[in-house]
């Protein structure tokens, strides 16, 4: 390995020390599906994204409830302190993942082909800043 090639191997360890995420891979859900559920959580509070996803009749809304209490609970690991409200989910991307390849029978000898999708769910979590606001003295 060349010296460029382990100095950014090198920071992207330290910029991952800092990041609070989970990953599920290979989830048996279509990435279709799965987006719709990720689109109703990005950019909410961690306990507001947790009650839209247990109230959810999304079958897809239980594997993102769980990986995001995966990634709160890697949040307290990391920082050693509780989750509050100032905790969000910043980023969440679906990436299509295997798709396993099936065969049905069709009428006359034919075949028509079942794709089965799976997906890998990535969900990152950020403290937002809480603004202090400064009062300007008039002249």
């Amino acid at each position: 390995m060349g010296v460029r090639k382990r100095n950014k191997a090198e920071e992207v360890k330290e910029q991952k020390k800092s990041l609070y995420y989970a990953k599920l891979n290979n989830c048996p859900t279509s990435p279709r599906k799965m987006r719709l559920v990720a689109d109703m959580v990005r950019g909410k509070d961690v306990y507001q994204a947790l009650s839209l996803l247990e109230f959810s009749s999304k079958d897809a809304a239980v594997r993102v409830e769980k990986l995001l209490k995966s990634a709160i609970a890697n949040y307290e690991s990391k920082t050693d302190q509780r989750a509050d409200e100032n905790l969000f989910v910043k980023e969440i991307w679906v990436d299509g993942g295997r798709v396993l390849k099936r065969i049905s029978p069709a009428p006359q000898g034919r075949a028509h082909r079942i794709r089965k999708r799976s997906n890998h769910v990535t969900l990152v979590l950020d403290i937002r800043k809480t603004e202090e606001k400064t009062e300007e003295k008039p002249n």
